[in-house]
């Protein structure tokens, strides 16, 4: 029998639970760390789509920096210069990303991450939207269906995300130069820019190695951790990694953000960079 209370809908309990009729006993602020992450990752949701779509002011060609949003660079509509791998397409229309290639994948590899899951999952759809409290929703069918069966795709998203990551790490090293506007000689260079870069590539590097994908990877499917000692220690190491998945996701979405900021007002002259060395 079902009934209906000021609550919401009441179900009776499972035999042996107890009978609580409350949404929850909670009483403290449950209900903040999930509007917290919903205005954060919609937050970056915006940023990341206008930019990737603005066209202009994502690479400053003087000290080589790339902003990560348009790595790699591949079709026609491409500064020649900022196009570290070639063109491979012809000029893109104005509702795709000039960074095609990677784009797509590194959002699936995101929306697939066992924590960004456990993040959205509670933000926007309340399942469950904290613990402890009862969800709005009549059934459950976990991932098991279509679209959410999809998030099994997570591991193949961490392949394509690993070998994009060794990009922006080609990126950064391109950014340890500083070409002179007059005779065109390149030679090393440091920039606030450039240490930005860096901070963005260690920052992606953290949060992809530390992807339990990456875990399974090095030392999941081992029976027998002594026959195997080199990839028991890497597995250590990654597991260590693995317990501030967190941390280095959120920490990503602020170093991308930043890159992509820093990079657009050099790149349109806003600001001129901060030089160190040259």
């Amino acid at each position: 029998m079902t009934t209906t209370h000021d609550s919401g809908t009441y179900r009776p309990p499972a035999p042996g639970r107890p009978d609580i009729r409350q949404r929850t006993l909670r009483t403290d602020r449950w209900w903040l760390p999930p509007l917290v992450n919903a205005l954060g990752l919609a937050t970056f949701v915006v940023y990341a789509t206008i930019r990737s779509l603005w066209g202009s002011a994502y690479y400053v060609e003087q000290y080589h920096y790339l902003s990560p949003f348009y790595s790699p660079c591949v079709s026609a509509s491409c500064i020649p210069e900022a196009s570290h791998l070639g063109q491979w397409f012809g000029e893109m229309p104005w509702f795709l990303p000039y960074a095609l290639v990677s784009l797509p994948f590194l959002l699936g590899f995101r929306l697939t991450c066992y924590y960004y899951r456990k993040s959205y999952y509670r933000a926007f759809w309340s399942s469950p939207p904290a613990c402890a409290v009862a969800e709005p929703h009549s059934k459950y069918t976990g991932e098991t269906r279509f679209p959410l069966i999809l998030q099994n795709a997570h591991r193949y998203f961490f392949y394509v995300a690993f070998v994009i990551s060794i990009l922006n790490t080609y990126d950064m090293v391109l950014a340890f130069q500083s070409t002179d506007p007059a005779t065109g000689q390149t030679s090393f260079g440091l920039g606030l820019g450039t240490l930005i870069l860096l901070i963005n590539v260690v920052g992606l590097w953290l949060y992809t190695l530390s992807c339990h994908s990456c875990r399974h990877v090095t030392g999941g499917r081992l029976k027998h951790f002594s026959k195997h000692p080199v990839r028991y220690r890497v597995w250590t190491t990654i597991s260590k990694l693995n317990t501030r998945h967190m941390l280095f996701a959120w920490l990503t979405i602020g170093t991308l953000i930043l890159t992509d900021f820093y990079v657009m007002l050099v790149a349109s002259g806003t600001i001129s960079d901060l030089r160190i060395v040259n």
